[in-house]
C-alpha cells in the first residue's frame, strides 16, 4: 500500500502547539491516533510498572521500536501493536474502551 504524503514525516511533525504526545494536533487523523497511542502505551508501561527494556523483553518488539513510537517518531504497524497488547495485557487501539 503507498505511503503518499501523509506519512513521509512522524507523527509528532503533525503537533502546532506544546510538547508530543500531549500537543495540540493538526487535523490529521493518523496523527492523532498516533498520538492517542502514545499515551495509553506510555500509561500501560507505568501501570505494570516495567521500563521499556522489560516490554521489549517481554513482546518481543525492539527497545528502538517502543521508544520511536512512544516519541512520535514512527507509524507502528499492526504486528508491533498486537505484540505490544499481548504483553501489556491491554487494548491499546485507541477509540475503544479498555
Amino acid at each position: 500500500m503507498p505511503q503518499g504524503d501523509a506519512r513521509r514525516l512522524p507523527p509528532r511533525a503533525y503537533s502546532v502547539s506544546g510538547a508530543w504526545p500531549e500537543a495540540v494536533m493538526e487535523a490529521h487523523h493518523g496523527a492523532r491516533v498516533a498520538q492517542a497511542l502514545a499515551l495509553r502505551l506510555q500509561a500501560a508501561i507505568e501501570r505494570k510498572g516495567w521500563s521499556v527494556a522489560e516490554l521489549s523483553r517481554t513482546s518481543g518488539v525492539a527497545r528502538f521500536t517502543i521508544s520511536k513510537a512512544l516519541n512520535g517518531e514512527a507509524w507502528p504497524d499492526l504486528l508491533t501493536l498486537a505484540n505490544l497488547e499481548r504483553a501489556l495485557e491491554t487494548d491499546l487501539w485507541p477509540g475503544r474502551e479498555v
